[in-house]
């Protein structure tokens, strides 16, 4: 009996061991995780500040499209809508969720856009970097109007992007009266 009271007191110390050793991974691994924790906190709280930053901004950047009395419309490389401000939703009846991302010139708006697009791709591939043209057009009440549009180049360090466009509701030139 003595002999089987050693070999388990044996046991048990080797089994005590273990645990310890197990006990102290544990420790290692939950400060590696509390460290983890705590850069993962600190990404947080900078991803937190910069959607803040970025709200800001886009809150900024709306009162700017808002405050232009034309409606603004970006294009990117491709001629898929990355901005179309309220003005251009209330001269052409689409919203900026229906249009963004969608390729421009297929648009059935009343506008005639595949005169605009010589110009665009102009724009956009560099060959000129402001281009004014008047067309004419239909609104989105289906009142015949003529469209003043002036596109530019949407550069960053001398590269381009895409083309931002202005457009402009003018009444079409009526008839002269007789005298």
């Amino acid at each position: 009996t003595n002999e089987e009271l050693q070999s388990t007191v044996e046991e048990l110390e080797t089994t005590n061991e273990e645990l310890q050793s197990t006990n102290e991974e544990l420790e290692t691994t939950n400060e590696e995780l509390q460290s983890a924790n705590e850069e993962l906190q600190g990404m947080n709280d900078e991803l937190r500040t910069r959607s803040s930053e970025v709200s800001r901004l886009n809150l900024y950047f709306e009162s700017i499209l808002t405050s232009l009395q034309s409606a603004v419309v970006v294009l990117d490389m491709e001629m898929r809508v990355q901005v179309w401000s309220a003005q251009a939703q209330d001269l052409w009846g689409l919203r900026a969720d229906e249009v963004r991302g969608k390729h421009f010139l297929n648009f059935d708006i009343g506008l005639p856009v595949e005169q605009l697009s010589p110009a665009i791709r102009s724009c956009i591939h560099g060959e000129r970097s402001f281009y004014q043209v008047s067309v004419a057009a239909t609104n989105r009440r289906g009142k015949p109007i003529q469209c003043s549009i002036r596109l530019s180049s949407l550069t960053q360090s001398s590269a381009t992007h895409g083309v931002i466009m202005l457009m402009d509701e003018a009444e079409p030139p009526s008839a002269p009266r007789p005298s």
